[in-house]
This record gives structure tokens, C-alpha cells and sequence, in this order.
């Protein structure tokens, strides 16, 4: 599948490139950004995929988050693809902000009119990772993620539009549900490593939206407390101040388990 470069600068001795393709599982263009460190121009190298929420583009995380001097010191790429289709035939896809465009559900919608293109979890898990393979040399951390969507209020308005009314539909995209599943029917790999910041001063603190507080709960519930890291960070709000204030850490989180060093 063919990528047309949109625009490249270099950045931290390699490259951050934008480019686009016809994607076949959302049914139209997709665009994304990709930094490729100097290490890429004679080898392959490891990958991070770094998700943007609600309200960004693949623009916002690329920008904003501070992550070129301490991805170009591992050689690592980082790829930020753009949160949701673009251009479709969904007129409510633009009309609210907390659904359609850019609103960052990574899922693969069953209703009508969402389900033609509202495709992002096989987007992402699928298409994208072969696109890139088959074109680029190329071979889980998170910033005050949602961590209860079937409970978040973002979550009870979105859910029904995309999923359908039942709430085990629901399920498949709630980190807590999922991790209480895959818990009791031991498939919880032991060798997984979660790294979560969340600030305090987050205006979306509110129980009714983030349910970080939860999470701990049930990590703690569950026995994975060595496998998570939970860490609420003293007056940082939801924006990339905060993102690029702890970067480096996540950026280190995922090269430690990837088994890079910096040099």
C-alpha cells in the first residue's frame, strides 16, 4: 500500500515525516506522522505507537510532547496516527467534539452510520503496523488515560452511538473489565509492564470521567501491582505541559521492556 510523504523536517538528527494513505479498513484517507531516527537510514528499528485522545490530531503528541531528544538517543521511532477517520459521509461526525472527529475511540463500531469507517481498533492494530512494515524501516504507556469508558460519562455518550445498547459490547474497550476477565480466566501475560501518569490538577479528575482511582483498586484487588505503576503527579493538569514534563519516563518504560540502553 503506497504512502505519499505529506511534509518532513528534521528533528533530534532524524526525521519527522507526515504522511498519508487510502486506508481500506476506515474507507478513506488517513494521515499520520512517523519520527524516524538517523539509525533508520541503514537499519530497522523498534517502534512505539503513541495514541492522542480526545480533541487531537496525529499533529497534537508530535508537536507538543517533547519526545525528539530522548527517542533519537535510543533510536527508536514513534509513530502518532490521527485519531479517527476524516471526510466521511457521518454528518454527526463533526457536530460534537466528544464523538466523530477526533474524538479518540480506538474501536471498531457496530451501528449505523458509524460502522462503514469507524473502524480505528483494526486501523491500528492491523493495517496501519503492515503499512508501515511493507514501506518504512520499521520492525503500552499512557497519560490520564480513561481507564473505565462503560462507567465514564465521555464513555455512556459514545458507547451506545458506536456499539449498540449492550453494555458487554462495551466491554471489549474498558480497561478494568478487561483486565478483571482476563485476570480470572488467567490470560493476564505476567510480563507486562504499565507505566500511568495522571495529575492532580486534571480538570477531568472527576470520578465520572477518568476513574484512575479505580484502577487502583482493582490492580490492587487483582494482585498487579507489580505490573502496573500508577503515579498521580503533584498540581499537572491534562494538557502537554504535563505530557512533556514526563516523557522521558515513558519513552524509558517502553525501551527498557524493548531491551534498549541509552548510549
Amino acid at each position: 500500500m503506497a504512502l505519499t510523504l505529506v511534509s518532513s523536517n528534521k528533528h533530534f538528527g532524524g526525521m519527522l515525516n507526515k504522511y498519508s494513505h487510502q486506508s481500506s479498513t476506515t474507507q478513506c484517507v488517513m494521515v499520520f506522522n512517523i519520527f524516524l531516527p538517523k539509525e533508520s537510514v541503514s537499519n530497522k528499528v523498534p517502534v512505539l505507537y503513541c495514541l492522542g485522545g480526545l480533541t487531537s490530531t496525529e499533529d497534537n503528541f508530535a508537536i507538543k510532547s517533547g519526545f525528539g531528544q530522548r527517542a533519537s538517543q535510543y533510536g527508536l521511532a514513534l509513530v502518532f496516527p490521527d485519531t479517527s477517520p476524516r471526510d466521511v459521509d457521518v454528518p454527526e461526525a463533526g457536530a460534537n467534539p466528544d464523538i466523530g472527529y477526533s474524538a479518540g475511540f480506538y474501536l471498531n463500531a457496530t451501528q449505523h452510520p458509524w460502522d462503514k469507517n469507524w473502524k480505528m481498533y483494526d486501523y491500528i492494530t492491523q493495517e496501519l503496523p503492515q503499512v508501515l512494515a511493507e514501506n518504512l524501516p520499521v520492525s503500552v504507556s499512557a497519560f490520564a488515560p480513561i481507564t473505565h469508558p462503560t462507567q465514564s460519562a465521555w464513555g455512556k455518550f459514545a458507547f451506545p452511538k458506536y456499539l449498540g445498547e449492550d453494555p458487554q459490547a462495551w466491554d471489549e474497550y474498558d480497561t478494568i473489565n478487561l483486565l478483571q476477565r482476563y485476570k480470572e480466566q488467567n490470560k493476564f501475560r505476567s510480563d507486562v509492564k504499565v507505566l500511568i501518569d495522571q495529575g492532580t490538577g486534571d480538570g477531568f479528575l472527576d470520578p465520572d470521567r477518568l476513574h484512575t482511582s479505580e484502577l487502583i483498586k482493582v490492580v490492587d484487588q487483582l494482585g498487579l501491582k507489580d505490573q502496573f505503576e500508577i503515579r498521580y503527579q503533584d498540581g499537572y493538569n491534562h494538557g502537554y505541559f504535563f505530557i512533556s514534563t514526563f516523557i522521558n519516563d515513558h519513552i524509558d518504560h517502553h525501551a527498557k521492556v524493548l531491551g534498549l540502553t541509552l548510549p
